[in-house]
């Protein structure tokens, strides 16, 4: 199962989120630095209203959604990358996680400590990305010495890895992330096997008061924050209040959408968090349905049939002989597997078809 790791300085509120994601209290969350040492992980189902629109269609009442794992890794600070804080021990938590979810706080608030006496989400930003960007620099210069003399007997593999590597060490120098970074699809591969930290997709989640999360989208922290991830990371940030999120965690659903009302609002944060993170381990979903479940299951984009039938179980893929398949929206819109064959929506797809995010899929398979 892909990782996120929940990231940012001390006291923005990732434990706390970290808490409402896995609606658990197993992060403990406390305003003072470095209140989380080891890193919390729980499984978190990724929310999807399809689910429940299938069920009805295969009368059933059994729903399984696809999950991915969140990790609450603790606040870095500035200097982390020379040790600073318990930085060596947090950078290799990040290291090990697939993509990265940034904490940034939007919100004022005299009783909760900031470790810069002050709110700048742009400052805070700038702090991990640097920490992050020069745990990356030594990284690449420490690979690319070790590379020369095997680069030097003309080894063509070692010449290709130094050849990113050469292009990667001045990009990082100026302080860029990995990721900005224009590459081939083969040199892109090869990025991929040095682990840079860098080099992972980013969400940021801008953290915002009770009282702001109706009026969020005009918060200037927000604002500010949203305009540069976009200008200068190619990224988006999405709106969260984590002490509302954690409160939630208590509550049935009914009282949950009656008290986010109350507030002004139709949807946890949460909710989108979880789907934007998903999307961007470059997850996405296709569907089984029947009258035992309806259950979603997990590929990667670009993934073809037999790939997709492998999830289920390797013999699906290794004896892959076709998938029977229909668009989710099609399915909805016939009302039934049978109105959408007479309609021709229901088709027969080979080993070569790209699963798409919504497909209903019945795998046929010989071994």
């Amino acid at each position: 199962m892909l990782k996120a790791g929940i990231v940012g300085l001390p006291n923005v509120g990732k434990s706390t989120l970290f808490n409402a994601v896995t609606r658990t209290r197993k992060a403990q969350a406390a305003n003072y630095p470095f209140c989380t040492i080891d890193p919390n992980v729980g499984v978190v189902t990724v929310p999807d209203s399809r689910l429940e629109v299938l069920s009805k269609i295969a009368k059933t009442q059994v729903i399984i959604p696809a999950a991915v794992e969140f990790v609450d890794i603790a606040g870095l600070v500035k200097g982390a990358a020379q040790g600073e804080g318990l930085g060596n021990k947090f950078l290799t938590h990040i290291k090990e996680v697939d993509a990265i979810v940034q904490v940034v706080r939007c919100f004022e608030d005299e009783d909760i400590h900031h470790v810069s006496g002050s709110v700048d989400p742009i400052r805070d930003i700038e702090i991990i990305n640097t920490e992050l960007v020069l745990s990356d620099l030594d990284a690449v210069q420490k690979r690319r010495d070790r590379l020369q003399k095997e680069v030097k007997r003309g080894d063509k593999e070692a010449a290709a890895e130094d050849a990113v590597l050469a292009k990667l060490e001045p990009h990082l120098n100026t302080g860029k992330p990995a990721i900005t970074l224009a590459l081939t699809p083969e040199e892109k591969v090869l990025m991929r096997t040095l682990w840079l930290m860098t080099a992972k997709p980013v969400i940021f989640a801008c953290n915002v008061k009770e009282s702001d999360l109706a009026t969020a989208d005009s918060n200037p922290y927000v604002m500010r924050v949203r305009e540069y991830v976009k200008s200068h990371l190619s990224c988006e940030a999405v709106i969260i209040s984590a002490q509302i999120e954690s409160d939630l965690v208590d509550l049935t659903e009914a009282e949950a959408k009656e008290f986010l009302s109350a507030l002004g609002v139709n949807e946890s944060g949460v909710g989108s968090l979880i789907r934007a993170t998903y999307h961007l381990l470059g997850l996405r979903t296709y569907f089984t349905a029947g009258e035992k479940e309806v259950r979603a299951w997990t590929i990667h984009e670009g993934d073809t049939a037999p790939k997709a039938a492998g999830v289920i179980h390797s013999d699906f893929e290794r004896g892959f002989i076709k998938a029977e398949t229909v668009a989710y929206t099609d399915l909805v819109n016939c009302g039934s597997v049978a109105a959408a064959r007479e309609k021709g929506l229901y088709r027969m797809e080979g080993k070569e078809y790209v699963v798409k995010d919504g497909d209903v899929l019945l795998f046929k398979f010989n071994v």
